[in-house]
């Protein structure tokens, strides 16, 4: 995340591949799409993020003496493919979802075209950075939600899966959501607001805890936050806590604070606060941590406990519950005789089949702004799909498996067109939303998507469908591969 990543950051069978398109066809062309097939955490949505780190790398992704030098101890190399990829750079062109952007089920997230060389070497590096921090943005935005607007900061440095996927993680944390991160390179390299206060080791190296609460704040008097639970909260932490507040806030720092890391978080933050406001401390804040995530802040949140503030780690930073988005790359259209023609893959599991050709993803919301459903569409069907909906002309919505379930769609607002070219000719393009734009439009997104599609428990699922067009499509190869099936 911090330096250049070696081309050789492929799956190896990438590269074999690669020889074989080289030695046969090294001109041949075609179209690649990154999708998945089943939403992470058992929800009703997705977060897209890993976009622009994948892009910056990728414009960079040269192969270098030495690694050129361990293939060719491989034994499987010829020397005029090695040789070729001494002066290899990717250049063709890649459409994407915008980071933060909610996605769903079978919709393409990124379209990749080029030569067959290029679009197929990028795969594993695409999908490594994709899958992964669309996986904890989505975690982050759950969590989030959860929340209800209260601030959720990321803790989860020490439990991630080593400092690169820490910091991956912290970077889609803030896309999903998270106010703050305790990965201070995180917040260099990234711009994140940092954050963090105490650890336990504090109040233990001090003769009494009293003493620990006063020498922070002395150091720290505009925001003291006191971690309460190393000996007793109710009996000790919050009682000292309380004294200190008292001598402090005659000298009216911004924030003061507890923050709770263990025990029954709803007992002991409910008796915290009537503590605190017994005291004359009402403004005094409630911070918990101690293994959150998504379902437990909802328990606390619905059970009415006066917690201000989350920090969540290990359960966020490592897509607790589902250990990967399960994103593919797969071929959907070949050039061929001036052309894209579509190609599908069959599968004995109709939710296997892909969607073929080249496509584009229209987002159709409500007047209300709210989103109603995702029409997959060909690229070459823009100007027709585009002028039906400036005149509200109903749409047609195709079941992407079922050639007998379908609705129209009459009452709609307006649409967004989804998938727009981030590189183009193997350089970025200009304008590229900036990580903020990223958590913004994720937050926004949210809002859009109805509170049942949201929900934790069994929520609707969104409805990603195909035009006409691109239902047709699909059921002729279907057909076709199906008569070919026949005559053997």
């Amino acid at each position: 995340m911090t330096g250049r990543i070696s081309a050789l950051c492929t799956d190896f069978y990438e590269l074999t591949m690669m020889q074989g398109y080289f030695a046969a066809s090294p001109e041949a062309r075609a179209v690649f799409e990154l999708f998945f097939r089943h939403q992470p955490f058992s929800g009703g949505y997705a977060v897209c993020a890993g976009i622009v780190p994948f892009l910056k790398e990728l414009e960079n992704f040269r192969f270098s003496d030495d690694d050129i030098a361990f293939l060719e101890k491989q034994k499987i190399f010829q020397n005029k493919f090695t040789e070729y990829l001494k002066n290899f750079h990717f250049e063709g062109t890649i459409y994407s979802l915008a980071e933060g952007t909610l996605a769903f089920p079978n919709e393409p997230l990124v379209r990749v075209e080029g030569t067959l060389l290029e679009v197929q070497i990028i795969e594993s590096l695409l999908l490594n950075y994709v899958n992964f921090q669309s996986l904890i943005a989505t975690k982050t935005s759950r969590v989030v939600d959860a929340a209800g607007g209260l601030p959720v900061l990321e803790f989860g440095l020490r439990r991630a899966h080593g400092p690169d996927g820490a910091l991956s993680a912290s970077r889609a944390a803030f896309v999903g959501g998270a106010s703050a991160t305790s990965n201070t390179l995180a917040g260099k390299v990234f711009g994140i607001p940092v954050s963090g206060t105490m650890a336990h080791s504090w109040v233990m190296s001090f003769d009494s805890e009293l003493e620990s609460f006063k020498k922070y704040s002395a150091q720290y008097p505009e925001a003291p936050v006191l971690l309460v639970d190393t000996y007793d909260t109710l009996r000790s932490g919050v009682p000292n806590a309380i004294e200190v507040f008292r001598e402090l806030k005659s000298k009216n720092p911004k924030l003061m604070a507890i923050r709770i890391d263990s025990g029954d978080l709803e007992y002991l933050s409910k008796a915290a606060r009537k503590m605190l406001d017994d005291a004359g401390l009402p403004e005094v804040k409630i911070f918990v941590s101690s293994d959150m995530d998504e379902w437990i802040i909802e328990h606390l949140r619905n059970s009415r406990c006066p917690i201000d503030a989350w920090g969540v780690g290990t359960r966020m930073v490592t897509g607790w519950g589902e250990p990967a988005l399960p994103g593919v790359y797969k071929i959907v259209a070949r050039w061929k005789r001036g052309t894209w023609e579509p190609c599908i893959k069959l599968s004995n599991q109709p939710e296997k089949v892909t969607n073929p050709g080249v496509k584009n993803i229209m987002r159709v919301y409500g007047e209300d702004g709210q989103m109603k459903a995702d029409l997959l569409y060909l690229e070459e069907e823009t100007d027709e799909l585009q002028a039906d909906i400036e005149r509200k002309k109903p749409l047609r919505f195709n079941h992407p498996i079922s050639d007998f379930a379908g609705f129209v769609m009459d009452d709609y607002g307006y649409a967004e067109t989804l998938l727009l070219p981030v590189m183009v000719k193997g350089k970025v393009v200009d304008g590229l939303p900036s990580l903020a734009d990223a958590r913004n439009r994720c937050a926004a997104q949210i809002q859009a998507l109805d509170a049942t599609y949201r929900r934790l428990l069994n929520p609707h699922m969104y409805k990603v469908s195909l035009s006409d067009r691109l239902a047709q499509t699909k059921r002729s190869l279907i057909e076709q591969h199906r008569m070919l099936f026949s005559k053997r």
